[in-house]
């Protein structure tokens, strides 16, 4: 009994030691990508503005998922998808994907587009150009190396945006996308309510943004079936956006 208890003591110290080795690794990781960032000046020409709409001549729209915390209901969400044979653009926070790794391949592996949504979920058009550039170059390359996916598409944080935003993303290759409907899933948590955002007046070449918590889980087949049965072809951004 002594020497399984002493075994089970030190199975714990090394999962610990485990864990931390791979925080204190990943931490260094985003220092380094922040350090090799690009660095540009602060004058500006007028950017691209941001999409707010796809094609309105197409009968494409899109569930755009901004995923920044937790995974709990991104399993029923990736099935729901799945079943129904759906395609669609997760935009991914940088710190997130930095925690998990396998989640954001378990996406990629079923077809999904991924998107940028910047690293620490900052105001974007409050804090400095070059704060703006790691935000972005930093989630960039960590989504590069767990998935081996470029991305192109920017979805700045609580669509905080000016022209500098604007700048800096298109100076990276970026398209900044903001959304046509937002459910406000994150905020009011009622299945009903998200339905009736996501799907009322909902036509050809829109955006409609979304985040992975219960309730909208719980909306995601309705709200799939009732654009359907609209005729809409429900796919990822650059899709809807034409190419």
């Amino acid at each position: 009994m002594k020497t399984f208890g002493f075994c089970v003591h030190n199975e714990k110290k090394f999962v610990n030691f485990t864990c931390n080795l791979i925080l204190i690794v990943t931490a260094f990781c985003v220092m380094s990508l922040s350090f090799f960032a690009p660095i540009v000046t602060e004058a500006f020409s007028t950017a691209t503005a941001p999409y707010h709409y796809g094609d309105k001549s197409s009968n494409k729209v899109s569930l755009m998922i901004n995923v920044y915390w937790g995974t709990e209901y991104l399993d029923e969400m990736l099935e729901v998808l799945k079943v129904n044979d759906v395609k669609t653009t997760f935009f991914v926070g940088g710190y997130w994907v930095a925690k998990n790794n396998e989640m954001l391949r378990k996406i990629v592996l079923d077809g999904h587009e991924i998107g940028n949504h910047g690293y620490h979920h900052k105001d974007q058009a409050t804090i400095s150009t070059q704060q703006n550039i790691d935000e972005i170059y930093m989630t960039q390359e960590l989504v590069k190396s767990v998935a081996d996916v470029e991305m192109d598409l920017f979805a700045p944080p609580s669509g905080s945006y000016n022209n500098k935003v604007l700048s800096v993303a298109e100076s990276l290759g970026y398209k900044t996308i903001m959304w046509t409907h937002d459910t406000i899933d994150w905020r009011d948590k009622d299945s009903e309510l998200i339905f009736q955002r996501a799907t009322k007046n909902t036509v050809g070449g829109d955006l409609i943004l979304m985040h992975p918590t219960q309730k909208t889980a719980e909306a995601l087949q309705e709200i799939i079936t009732t654009l359907k049965e609209k005729g809409l072809v429900l796919t990822t951004v650059t899709d809807a956006l034409g190419g």
